[in-house]
């Protein structure tokens, strides 16, 4: 296989479909991701949720393949802490599909002269495009992991730009010793930003991040622009993603034996939904559930195991112990519901749904997030139009805040 042709013409590919903008399409061609890749990678087939082992020792032309696909790689599992060619239970780390790099660097605007902080090193590919951008003494990358920061290091001296700075340290607290920066790019996923971010950043510069709420796994690119006065940013959501979060604002899934109580069984409130499930929690990648998680918030989504014609959705407040359980019938009949807690979450997710349509069901583009003092506001078209709210935690507070 040839590897260097097949990457250019998924180069080529990308930059006839606007993702790769003109002055990233040489960089990307001249810094191939392959170049960064470990031997073992577990391919994540995007379009059949499929993930299997790809070993370049075994079947280089299977390794080939999978380097110069669009396909995101898995590249650790479990923190490290999974040995062997199976999958672990949970993703830790990647080398992201290249259409979501490209997209993300093009939404940073980064310029030479500029100088880029970035949150989760991985693999250091994305630190390579960056660094040939803009000179590899302009870019400081964090890598949590002692192990990838230390693979990270050599893949940058191999490929001549060993002048980046790998920290290895908690991303969460950004790296003070090289800020003012003038673009922060974060390639984990967060809910609230961390305060560090903000301190470290220039004022007029640029956040990118993938930022969700905790109702669903999937998020959106969120570019933001720091204001003069370093109190607010804001900007437009650019394209949903799903990255793995920032490990200080990771989430368990609730357990149902704290939710779903015989108390709350028998307490719990019986009604109907003509709602469907493809009407409002499809899927990961459908807006309507990414939707809902910005009307909704303090909840999160679990889709339970089908059985008897019905499909089991779960709704959990994640402020108390509030539930909703939606039966959804595959025949799209009236759907039982039932509802316990002081908030009533299928409600309130049913109202969502009819807001979301009243607004004229916007999807990334016009949907934008503004974070200041008094948390994050997300907004349709303009900022000044609000349509949901989410309070930040301990690990936000902008300068000048009371910490």
């Amino acid at each position: 296989m040839n590897t260097l042709s097949n990457w250019q013409e998924l180069a080529a590919r990308l930059a006839e479909d606007g993702v790769l903008k003109p002055e990233w399409r040489p960089v990307f061609e001249d810094l191939p991701r392959a170049g960064f890749l470990p031997d073992v990678v577990w391919r994540h087939h995007v379009a059949t949720g499929t993930v299997d082992v790809v070993d370049r020792a075994r079947d280089p032309e299977r390794w080939c393949a999978a380097a110069v696909s669009g396909d995101p790689l898995v590249t650790q599992w479990d923190d490290g802490a999974h040995q062997g060619q199976g999958q672990g239970r949970v993703a830790s780390s990647s080398a992201s599909a290249p259409s979501v790099v490209a997209r993300m660097l093009a939404d940073l605007d980064v310029r030479p002269g500029q100088r880029v902080l970035e949150v989760g090193t991985g693999t250091a590919w994305n630190a390579g495009l960056l660094a040939r951008r803009i000179g590899p003494a302009a870019v400081t990358t964090v890598e949590v992991d002692p192990v990838l920061a230390g693979t990270a290091r050599t893949a940058l001296e191999r490929h001549g730009l060993g002048a980046v700075t790998v920290v290895c340290g908690d991303g969460f607290r950004g790296h003070p010793p090289g800020a003012p920066y003038d673009r922060i790019i974060a390639t984990c996923g967060v809910h609230s930003i961390p305060a560090a971010w903000w301190e470290q950043c220039r004022p007029g510069g640029r956040i990118v991040v993938p930022w969700g709420t905790r109702f669903t796994r999937t998020e959106a690119i969120a570019a933001l622009t720091l204001a003069r006065d370093g109190r607010s940013a804001s900007g437009r959501l650019t394209a949903l993603v799903q990255f793995m979060s920032l490990r200080a604002q990771r989430q368990a899934l609730p357990e149902y034996a704290d939710y779903v109580t015989d108390e709350s069984r028998e307490k719990a409130d019986r009604g109907t939904t003509v709602l469907t499930l493809a009407d409002t929690l499809a899927g990961e990648w459908d807006i309507s559930r990414f939707a809902l998680g910005l009307l909704v918030p303090d909840c999160t989504v679990i889709v339970d195991t089908p059985r008897d014609g019905r499909q089991p959705v779960w709704l959990c407040g994640l402020a108390d112990r509030s539930w909703a359980c939606i039966l959804f019938r595959e025949d799209q009949q009236p759907s039982t519901v039932y509802q316990y807690g002081e908030r009533r979450l299928w409600d309130e997710a049913e109202a969502a749904h009819t807001r979301w349509h009243q607004l004229g069901r916007p999807g990334t583009g016009r949907l934008g997030l503004t974070v200041d003092n008094q948390g994050q506001h997300v907004w349709v078209d303009t900022p000044d139009h609000v349509v949901g709210r989410h309070t930040t935690n301990d690990s936000m507070h902008l300068p000048g805040q009371a910490r």
